[in-house]
């Protein structure tokens, strides 16, 4: 495993972990929280040291967030948590580390191999 961890974000379920009023402009929190993953590209997360490969997976209302240094954003053509899921998928001799709260994804990731942390890892 010589590549940087591959940390995957579930913007949808990481947005919505904090009612700040984000069902008013989805992108907007959608690009307020790929702004808070920046730093953590190069820093790591606990537990999780840096560099680290960053995907924001936006679906929906969020689609048309771009990426930034540190952090690729994919926007899902359907379910956010199904590209989720391909993205694990696609890269299993890696060490894979997904952010979401969302039970089921969690069990899907989770039978792939892939770690998972909830959104207060990466949103305080």
């Amino acid at each position: 495993m010589d590549a940087a961890p591959l940390v995957i974000v579930d913007a949808a379920n990481v947005v919505g972990s904090v009612p700040d009023g984000w069902w008013r402009d989805r992108r907007g929190a959608a690009e307020r929280v790929r702004d808070l993953l920046v730093p953590y590209a190069a820093e790591g997360l606990p537990g999780l040291p840096g560099p680290l490969e960053l995907v924001l997976v936006v679906e929906g209302g969020a689609r048309g967030v771009t990426s930034v240094p540190g952090v690729r954003v994919e926007a899902a053509p359907g379910s956010g948590d199904d590209r989720i899921v391909e993205l694990v998928a696609e890269h299993p001799d890696r060490a894979r580390l997904v952010v979401t709260a969302d039970r089921e994804l969690r069990r899907r990731v989770h039978e792939l191999g892939a770690e998972v942390t909830g959104p207060r890892t990466v949103r305080p």
